[in-house]
């Protein structure tokens, strides 16, 4: 049995076909899924890739919350269907309501574009059951809507909760609030974060590889339930 992943390309969607390829080379199929579609063609997980959906107008992911597709993402990811949100798919996802926080713009305002150091705080959700806590990667990170922030009652429970799942090492590239670089859901289903592991999955291409756990982790779980 081979695992179904499907990727959203909106408007203004970069990252659609590295997404594509990560989730092949990690073993899945990937399936591709259309904004304003809402048939989510029986996938067994979701990737909302990264890029400028809308061309990041009104606010970055503002506007695709509303798509069609986003209608059935939310309630299967409601349902327990893995969601990996990246980048601009992280924005989506805090825009849907089903991650906290927000994202806003750099706090120096530019553009970053780095090979990044991540901690793997949460090892236990769909998407990082694979890598083990504590444990540091390095991926690529880029964006300009990079931070993450939320109010201290807000980060209060995600710590409290074990929900921040990456944060950052050696240096906050963007002001995110308390270094955070991706969260999950209570569940554990759904999990966003701002730099790119589909860009991190081929030797000679990229800081390394380690980017190719998220997706293997994700189609071993949907395999594991099968």
């Amino acid at each position: 049995m081979t695992a179904r992943v499907g990727i959203v390309t909106f408007p203004g969607s970069l990252d659609d076909r590295d997404a594509a390829r990560a989730v092949r080379l990690a073993g899945g199929e990937p399936v591709r899924l259309w904004h304003a579609d809402g048939d989510l063609a029986g996938v067994d997980a979701v990737v909302l890739p990264g890029g400028f959906s809308y061309g990041d107008y009104l606010r970055a992911g503002a506007i695709s919350r509303f798509a069609p597709m986003m209608s059935s993402i939310v309630d299967a990811a409601n349902g327990g269907l893995p969601v990996l949100g990246i980048c601009n798919g992280f924005q989506i996802l805090c825009e849907s309501h089903l991650l906290a926080g927000a994202m806003i713009k750099n706090d120096h305002l530019h553009f970053v574009c780095k090979d990044q150091t991540l901690r793997v705080e949460n090892a236990d959700t769909a998407w990082t059951h694979r890598f083990d806590a504590g444990q540091e990667i390095v991926v690529p990170l880029k964006n300009q809507d990079g931070q993450f922030i939320a109010d201290e009652r807000t980060l209060d429970e995600l710590e409290a909760e074990g929900r921040v799942v990456f944060r950052y090492v050696g240096g906050n590239p963007n002001g995110s609030r308390r270094d955070i670089a991706g969260i999950t859901n209570a569940r554990g289903n759904v999990v966003g974060l701002m730099p790119h592991p589909e860009h991190a999955i081929e030797p000679g291409f990229g800081p390394g590889v380690d980017g190719l756990t998220f997706f293997a982790s994700a189609i071993s779980a949907t395999l594991a339930t099968a």
